[in-house]
């Protein structure tokens, strides 16, 4: 059995990721799709120090708290900032990653020095009313909330490389109406042998639109 921790990217909440949860715990294996703060379900607890430091220690947190040692850390999209930053911390609690579609940050980068100029104008839209939060977009599932805007401007603080991981999947969406902002992730990683890439017939939303051939990857990351 392999215990996965799922993390969603902006905007999202545990919701996005429950059927594929449901699939993992039916193969036999323990899934937790996490809500960050100030997101979600728990929208009630944003305030002004939300930021990316806060969500990587909601995933430790729990790791932590549910005494978890083998942790296979799923992130989609911004939520690849998040198990980036939850692995350095906790390693000794962590056996491999699975980034869906996300950003896969060195020490001193954030999502937003990631991505294009497309995905920051996202990140903009409707921080002019509180400047503290992202809206979502009109196209997004309703569920979706505000994100704390700190979150996806801070920059990572790293003490290690992913090189202490031996199991890492990057899971590439080929279905953007425009340019993937993780294009050069994929290719880069596709060129190194300790990786395992994948690309999906999919939109970003891999969860929504290839979840079959999501959830193989995911059984291949726990075996």
């Amino acid at each position: 059995m392999t215990t996965f921790v799922l993390v969603p990217g902006a905007w999202h909440g545990a919701w996005t990721f429950e059927p594929v949860a449901r699939a993992l715990r039916r193969e036999g294996h323990e899934a937790y799709p996490l809500t960050m703060t100030g997101v979600g379900s728990r929208r009630h607890l944003l305030n002004a120090s939300v930021n990316l430091d806060t969500h990587i220690t909601d995933v430790v947190n729990h790791l932590e708290d549910e005494q978890i040692t083998d942790a296979v850390l799923v992130g989609h999209s911004y939520g690849g900032m998040v198990v980036t930053g939850a692995a350095d911390r906790v390693p000794e609690r962590v056996s491999g990653l699975v980034y869906i579609d996300a950003a896969v940050p060195e020490n001193g980068q954030s999502i937003w020095s990631l991505v294009t100029d497309n995905e920051r104008e996202w990140y903009l839209n409707g921080t002019d009313a509180t400047g503290l939060t992202s809206a979502p977009l009109p196209f997004f599932d309703p569920r979706a909330t505000p994100h704390p805007l700190a979150s996806l401007l801070q920059a990572i603080r790293l003490d290690g490389s992913l090189d202490r991981f031996a199991t890492k999947h990057y899971v590439y969406a080929t279905g953007w109406p425009t340019e993937s902002p993780f294009t050069p992730t994929y290719d880069r990683l596709t060129a190194d042998p300790a990786w395992q890439t994948h690309a999906l017939d999919s939109g970003h939303n891999v969860m929504r639109d290839a979840p079959d051939a999501l959830l193989k990857v995911l059984l291949s990351a726990a075996s």
